[in-house]
């Protein structure tokens, strides 16, 4: 279905190719996962599918790549709109009318298709889909699931063959993931539906994978069964770390195949319990009281009550629509505040505190940093150093600061590069070193860590770390259970406005079968929840008498 013919792609003023001599094949009805560290040519990979790459980036392409026998090369674009469909990673940015039937129509009215057609083909997309009840509703009003299942609907109705798909759950809840993979994967059984995944988060996908598309860095591509190739790829899920630990061949890919044959693991770890939590949090360092958050009639925020301390990590969590963001916009007194208390301790404030949200919006920023979800839009000069520069500047920080922080997150980036050139990983790690180089007494994060792979987010949780034991607190609002797992002191959970469970992180997402890690859900019920817990376990220095 799809070819790959010694394909090279290199971007106009790049040191080295981004693609160099990929030859591949993708299979009629195929379910391929793309894998790979951020940067390392995904996004590139699935452009170059429907001619996106080079037609509408620029930059030099080598070799043919080839659809159901029809060479992009020859075509452009618009004309594969009835046989490659693309959703990218934000839906709600694709968007164009208002409502979701509208939005399944609007594609078949651009390929000029008969009104009969159309209208058994949104009622045949919103059947699949499960949709139909959300037929009239405004589009700006769904969950993100919903939006990203609309998104996927809105090329379906063309009837394309391929389906290409970067980081399709990158920003969902895991329930609202298990829905879109679900969608997916009828696509796939029932249509016979090739489709081709980018996605960070390899723990959602990989069991579902037919084929796995590695692309290690280099510019090449990798091609195989995931089973495997994921032995050899420098990124894998906690899952594939688990199984290396436990040495079992071959490595598993789902938690079904992996509480099979963990048995043996579990007596291994007989007379070890993993570290229970550190005692950590010092000063209250944002207090809030009754925070009621509303947009019109729709109550996003009930009456929160909330205590941040310094040196503590605090993961924010929930379904998509529960209310984190608006909290957090509350918080940093920013956004719309119906009601309720918000107090930031500060020097000649009074025994009251300093409410951020009745200062200037620069006194709030000292108070209280937040990183949006929509972190790029804070991009606004035209090169990354310049963005470095411009942000150790503003912050008074050290010379260099900003680039250090960059570097640790994400390595390599060229400090010449537009930040709109990068991929959205780099971006997004560009933004946070930003952001983190002038970091107040208290930091709130909306989904960092979307775009970026297992390696950054590990450096990620290191500066997080890092930010906390220099005494800030630090709020990270996320759907990533594995970066939670390894990074968060304590967990709150909200569920329609209202926090509805909080406490240690253990205690908390082990008790959730929705919010639970894969190692919690393979070696449960003892509290283990990663990999290198596990690890520590095992090492020979390890004994039960050393263990708690």
């Amino acid at each position: 279905m799809i070819t790959f013919d010694s394909v090279s792609f290199r971007y106009d003023g790049a040191a080295r190719p981004t693609l160099a001599g990929v030859d591949l094949r993708v299979e009629e009805g195929e379910l391929c996962l793309i894998a790979g560290r951020t940067g390392s040519g995904k996004s590139t990979l699935l452009g170059a599918v429907n001619g996106l790459v080079p037609r509408f980036t620029g930059g030099e392409l080598h070799g043919t790549v080839t659809v159901a026998g029809q060479s992009t090369h020859s075509r452009p674009p618009q004309e594969f709109a009835q046989l490659v469909g693309v959703v990218g990673q934000d839906p709600l940015a694709g968007f164009v009318t208002d409502t979701v039937e509208e939005e399944l129509a609007y594609g078949m009215e651009q390929l000029a298709i008969g009104p009969e057609t159309m209208r058994k083909r949104v009622e045949e997309t919103l059947d699949l889909l499960g949709i139909a009840e959300l037929r009239h509703r405004p589009l700006r009003t769904l969950s993100g699931g919903q939006q990203q299942r609309v998104a996927i609907g809105a090329v379906l109705t063309a009837h394309p063959s391929v389906l290409v798909l970067d980081e399709p759950t990158s920003a969902l809840d895991p329930t609202a993931a298990e829905d879109v993979l679900a969608a997916i994967l009828r696509l796939v059984h029932d249509l016979g539906t090739t489709v081709v995944i980018a996605e960070h988060r390899m723990e959602r996908v990989l069991q579902y994978a037919d084929r796995l598309l590695y692309l290690p860095g280099d510019g090449t591509v990798r091609s195989g069964a995931p089973a495997e190739l994921i032995a050899e790829a420098d990124i894998a899920p906690p899952i594939v770390h688990l199984g290396r630990i436990a040495g079992w061949d071959p490595l598993p890919l789902s938690v079904r195949d992996a509480r099979r044959r963990a048995a043996g693991l579990r007596e291994r770890l007989a007379g070890h319990l993993p570290p229970g939590p550190a005692a950590r949090g010092g000063e209250v360092a944002l207090t809030a009281r009754k925070v009621t958050v509303s947009y019109g009639e729709r109550i996003a925020v009930r009456e929160v009550d909330l205590a941040l301390r310094g040196g503590e990590i605090v993961a924010l969590m929930g379904r998509n629509g529960s209310g984190k963001s608006s909290l957090l916009w509350a918080l940093q007194g920013s956004g719309p505040r119906r009601s309720g208390e918000v107090a930031v301790p500060a020097e000649g404030a009074g025994a009251q505190g300093t409410d951020p949200g009745a200062v200037s919006a620069r006194q709030a920023r000292a108070l209280v940093g937040l990183v949006p979800q929509t972190a790029a839009d804070l991009l606004y000069l035209q090169t990354v150093d310049g963005e470095c520069v411009q942000a150790d500047t503003e912050s008074g920080a050290e010379p260099g600061t900003c680039r250090a922080l960059l570097d640790l997150l994400t390595p390599g980036i060229p400090g010449e590069r537009h930040p709109r050139d990068l991929s959205e990983g780099q971006r997004l790690a560009l933004v946070l070193a930003v952001q983190l180089t002038a970091a107040p007494g208290v930091v709130l994060l909306d989904e960092p860590t979307r775009g970026l792979d297992y390696h950054a987010k590990r450096h990620f949780g290191q500066v997080v770390r890092e930010l906390a034991d220099g005494g800030r607190a630090v709020v990270i609002a996320t759907h990533d259970v594995e970066f939670v797992a390894a990074t968060a002191d304590r967990v709150t959970v909200m569920a329609e406005g209202e926090i509805v469970a909080d406490g240690p992180t253990a205690e908390v997402i082990c008790s959730s079968p929705s919010f639970a890690p894969q190692v919690a859900k393979i070696l449960g019920p003892d509290p283990w929840l990663t990999p290198d817990q596990v690890a520590a376990a095992l090492a020979p220095a390890a004994s039960p008498e050393g263990a708690r």
